[in-house]
């Protein structure tokens, strides 16, 4: 063996301990899940207001809880098995009450990835919801690996087992109004808790954070914007962004929703095609909206061949 081979080898073995120590050294790959008392016995864990990345494991949702005498509720269950094992573990630190039900609020990979830690558990979503993750729930979690790496390891689909309805149902001394809803995606579920005056918004309004689109129907979505705005509420509660002790968040949804789709529509009338439709300029406004550029390209994307389409001739 050569002079030059031997110090290659040494090369090489010296450069995997190094990745082997600093693997070590940052430890076991961990959401560091903190639940935050935002009401009477209820609790969230506040997420990322970006893009699901490998830095932040896919936690880019408030996932919540709610303790009732009866037992505990859970709203949403995470990005990943691991997101979902952690939760758990951080409500046990809360209370020893059992965990009742769980509730999903529609098809988005943070929305029920984690249920797997919740298989002995009910898991309960709108049918429409059901279906999604049915049809698309394997590309979903795919997409998901692919995203955030190891965040996802034993991660497997899980289906909601539960369909419910629009309906109000009492846990203990809590009484939550499930509120079936279509237009972020095809079923979108908020749930009021009438004890609290707490929204779970779920999708349905974001807050300082760019609305997503991949499932989305604008008209049907400024529709439930509408419905939010006739509830009586203490505290908005956004599947993504700030907690709010108002509706200010339904306006700045709403505003978006409406420039966006707007704006989409009179460049195709314009005869833009849909590189020139990217780049835009997006009004001033909007700065306060984290992730804007990149939201608003993914929406492009997302909607352009839907009006693309709907501006097509009719031919009898």
């Amino acid at each position: 063996m050569t002079t030059k081979l031997l110090r290659r080898l040494a090369l090489a073995a010296a450069f995997a301990a190094g990745l082997v120590a600093a693997a070590q050294a940052a430890g076991p790959l961990s959401y560091d899940l903190k639940p935050m008392r935002i009401a009477p016995d209820t609790y969230v864990f506040e997420g990322s207001t970006k893009h699901f990345t490998r830095a932040n494991g896919g936690n880019i949702l408030n996932s919540g809880f709610i303790v009732t005498a009866d037992g505990v509720i859970v709203i949403q269950t995470g990005p990943s098995r691991r997101y979902g094992e952690e939760m758990r573990a951080a409500i046990r630190k809360v209370t020893d009450k059992p965990i009742r039900k769980v509730f999903v609020s529609n098809l988005h990979p943070d929305y029920w990835l984690g249920s797997q830690a919740f298989a002995d558990v009910p898991v309960a979503a709108l049918p429409g919801t059901i279906a999604g993750i049915q049809e698309e729930g394997s590309g979903i979690a795919d997409n998901m690996y692919r995203l955030v790496g190891d965040w996802m390891r034993g991660t497997e689909v899980t289906v909601p087992t539960e369909p419910v309805y629009g309906s109000t149902v009492k846990f203990g001394d809590h009484r939550l109004r499930l509120i079936p809803l279509a237009g972020h995606t095809a079923a979108d579920l908020m749930i009021l808790d009438e004890t609290t005056g707490v929204l779970f918004a779920g999708g349905v309004v974001f807050c300082n954070r760019t609305p997503t689109t991949p499932h989305a129907s604008i008209a049907d979505w400024l529709k439930e914007l509408d419905a939010v705005d006739a509830l009586d509420i203490r505290l908005l509660l956004p599947n993504h962004g700030n907690i709010r002790p108002d509706k200010a968040c339904v306006a700045q949804t709403r505003d978006w929703l409406t420039w966006l789709d707007g704006t989409l529509r009179h460049a195709m009338e314009s005869g833009m095609d849909m590189a020139e439709a990217l780049e835009l300029p997006i009004p001033e406004r909007f700065a306060v909206l984290d992730v804007l550029h990149e939201e608003y390209r993914r929406s492009v994307a997302h909607l352009w061949p839907k009006i693309e389409r709907e501006s097509l001739p009719k031919v009898n």
